[in-house]
């Protein structure tokens, strides 16, 4: 089977495979024709290497890392990979070429099509070199040209311009998913920044007038209130990252609970119970408080007489579970439906600001649950893994 075929296969199946599960592939004594597992195999872990690296972008860091891999692809042929306006990594024999690869992409990027380079265009002077042609694929991400990957070789037989550009192709697709990932990021830090602003100045006014009525008749406890005023003041609009403790979580919740007990008196019940285990746990910064404040402001605030509110972090193996309920005036199924499938413009809750950080950073699994129902109070139900990739304080 030709070898350019087998790169195809290659990328249609690095599409649907993820790296890490390459090896977890079951082996089967049937083959491809004369295409054999071991071939397999080793081109797609070959490839997984070169993803990897292009995952983080298109810089000359990650272009050296992925030109090896890219290399051992597409066979005897030294590879070039530029941006718009320099090399970036060459790999193989004959690298007094490199000086060249800058200008003999700049075509392919104008007109973003591959092309094929002869020996007039090459013009190499160096009489012992093999190096006579190139293939020149440009490297597309969200419908812009960002690059080029050259193949350069001794001549273009019936793979060579097939298989160069099959590659492009998909390292494009992973400098897409390296694009949407740092979307992704950006729009997480966003929302984070956003919820740092968006202390109500309902709840200021409110927890100032509640410490003033006790500076007269208990001026201790109104000295206790203003430190914790400025501590929960201070923690949700420090410059932190994005992740924290959930003991760090914990330790603001209760400040700010510890302000509007001063405010609701007897009428605000609160029980929190927290397994050890989990105060370690790295979670996203700010992701329980309006959780929390919700249950408060939206819950018991809105119900006569006495309103509870339940906060319960549970140790569930690989997991660390939390489950915040109120019993207060609740919501409209669809209307919290909406909120979170992004169909109501208006989040005063806060909650799909949550839900999407928590898909954003361990995915679509980790989603908020939310069961409620209008006069039968609220309970969102968070889960969080003790260990993922990327998330650490």
């Amino acid at each position: 089977m030709p070898s350019w075929i087998l790169i195809l296969l290659a990328v249609a199946l690095l599409v649907v495979v993820p790296a890490g599960a390459i090896w977890r592939i079951t082996r089967r004594e049937q083959g491809f024709g004369a295409l054999t597992e071991d071939t397999t195999y080793a081109t797609l872990h070959t490839a997984a290497q070169a993803a990897q690296a292009l995952r983080a972008g298109l810089t000359p860091e990650t272009a050296q890392q992925a030109s090896r891999p890219l290399r051992l692809l597409l066979g005897d042929v030294s590879v070039a990979i530029t941006s718009t306006e320099s090399l970036l990594a060459w790999e193989g024999p004959g690298d007094h070429h490199g000086a060249m690869a800058a200008g003999h992409a700049r075509n392919v990027l104008l007109t973003g099509r591959t092309e094929v380079l002869n020996p007039q265009r090459i013009q190499c002077g160096h009489p012992y070199c093999a190096i006579h042609v190139a293939v020149i694929a440009p490297l597309v991400v969200d419908s812009q040209v960002v690059g080029t990957l050259a193949a350069y070789g001794s001549d273009v037989g019936p793979s060579f311009a097939p298989a160069t550009t099959a590659v492009a192709e998909w390292m494009s697709s992973q400098l897409e998913l390296a694009e949407l990932a740092q979307l992704r990021q950006r729009l997480a830090n966003a929302e984070v920044k956003a919820l740092r602003a968006q202390i109500s100045p309902h709840f200021i006014f409110n927890a100032l007038t509640a410490i003033a009525s006790y500076v007269r008749t208990d001026p201790d406890n109104a000295r206790e209130l203003l430190l914790d005023f400025a501590d929960f003041t201070r923690y949700s609009l420090q410059e932190h990252g994005q992740f924290t403790t959930m003991a760090e979580e914990l330790r603001s919740i209760n400040r700010y609970l510890a302000l509007e007990r001063a405010r609701f008196g007897e009428r605000l019940q609160v029980t929190v119970r927290v397994a050890p285990e989990v105060l370690a746990v790295v979670v996203p910064f700010l992701c329980l408080q309006p959780i929390v404040e919700n249950a408060v402001q939206h819950g018991v605030e809105r119900k006569p007489g006495i309103g509870r509110v339940t906060i319960i972090a549970e140790d569930a193996g690989s997991e660390c579970v939390v489950r915040i309920e109120d019993d207060g005036a609740g919501a409209d199924p669809e209307h919290i439906r909406g909120i979170l499938a992004g169909t109501v413009s208006t989040d005063s809750l806060g909650i799909a600001n949550v839900d999407e950080r928590l898909r954003t950073v361990f995915g679509d699994e980790y989603g908020l649950v939310i069961e409620t129902a209008p006069q039968a109070g609220t309970a969102v139900t968070l889960r969080f893994p003790k260990y993922h990739p990327g998330v650490r304080v």
